[in-house]
């Protein structure tokens, strides 16, 4: 498979924070020739590669995405549902899976215009007052759904122009993808540092993956790859971020100055376009939890711009997804064993 077929199939897999295990099997067939494998007690899942030294570097991407969850079972097939990381405006005319006893496919729809007061015109839309609409009978669906049960968005990857892609989850299933194309660059290379490929779990509520893969390796290096806001139209207008023009990397407390440096004269040397974001505080990623497991672990953050992010459009480039990629493992070769403690001493 090519990055653009992985980042596919694994946007179109459901895997809310939690419930990760839904798509190991298919992390595990795609990253099977690339070292061994296995998972934590939190599910996240490792890949591992030997290198020809003792220390190690980690490459972290999560596999969770946003979800919602059932809190009722309603007359006429409805449901009601609270979320995690989606705003409600986002939900209006979208299609779901509930994840019950068996999958089944819903919609949240909106009363038409036409039948709407001035009252209803006006006020904004909040997660009480949508329902999931199934089709189903009350009776019928108590069989089949219980209160608790996950709900995923549904949405099939769609190629658009300028090697621009949309589904999603593509936060962070972008990130794995690029572990992908960096694992694939180093197939046939003989590195100083081991390699861990990590996709973490439950980092959309509070990076908890992240904790216990770091504790658990304890990695000389890390490296968390997330996805980030561009800032075209309908994005953040206080970034720079623009899609297809490489990946960004951040500038901040939560990232190590002097390996930063050495990221971007990779990125320069093997002419990989890269863009640089400033987060003075918390970045939200794996990173920040990274950075402080055991004694403290040297850490970078490199993201992917992404439009409309936690929505079931996301859009994404591929140039960046594989840029990404390549840039850390021209950044592992680059690495040597012998020279990382002047490298990250402050």
């Amino acid at each position: 498979m090519d990055e653009k077929e992985v980042l596919k199939v694994l946007c179109e897999s459901h895997a809310p924070s939690g419930r990760e295990l839904w798509i190991h099997n298919t992390i595990k067939e795609i990253f099977k020739p690339y070292g061994e494998i296995t998972e934590d007690k939190l599910n996240s899942v490792y890949i591992h590669r030997k290198g020809r030294k003792t220390s190690s570097i980690m490459i972290m991407a999560h596999g969770d995405e946003v979800f919602l969850m059932i809190t009722g079972i309603e007359d006429k097939g409805f449901l009601k549902f609270k979320g995690n990381g989606i705003d409600a405006k986002t939900l209006v005319s979208q299609e779901v899976v509930v994840h019950g006893k068996k999958d089944i496919t819903g919609i949240i729809g909106i009363k038409p215009p036409h039948l709407m007061s001035e009252e209803d015109r006006r006020k904004a839309v909040t997660m009480e007052d949508l329902l999931i609409d199934t089709g189903y009978s009350r009776e019928s669906l108590e069989d089949i759904v219980s209160i608790g049960d996950f709900v995923t968005l549904k949405r099939n990857f769609k190629e658009l122009l300028n090697d621009n892609v949309t589904c999603k989850a593509t936060d962070d299933r972008a990130g794995i993808a690029a572990m992908y194309v960096c694992a694939e660059e180093l197939k046939d290379i003989n590195h100083d540092l081991d390699v861990y490929f990590v996709c973490s779990a439950q980092e959309e509520v509070g990076h908890r993956g992240a904790k216990v893969a770091s504790y658990n390796i304890n990695p000389t290096i890390g490296i968390a790859i997330d996805t980030t806001f561009d800032s075209g139209d309908l994005g953040d207008s206080d970034r720079d971020n623009k899609l297809g023009e490489g990946p960004a990397i951040c500038i901040g407390p939560n990232v190590h100055p002097k390996l930063r440096k050495a990221l971007m004269d990779t990125a320069e040397e093997y002419n990989i376009p890269y863009q640089v974001e400033v987060e003075p505080g918390n970045t939200g990623t794996d990173a920040w939890d990274i950075q402080i497991s055991r004694e403290g672990i040297p850490t970078l953050l490199i993201s992917i711009p992404i439009k409309y992010m936690h929505t079931s459009v996301e859009v994404i480039n591929m140039r960046d997804i594989k840029n990404t990629g390549r840039l850390i493992a021209k950044f592992i070769q680059r690495l040597k064993s012998e020279e990382l403690e002047e490298l990250l001493c402050f």
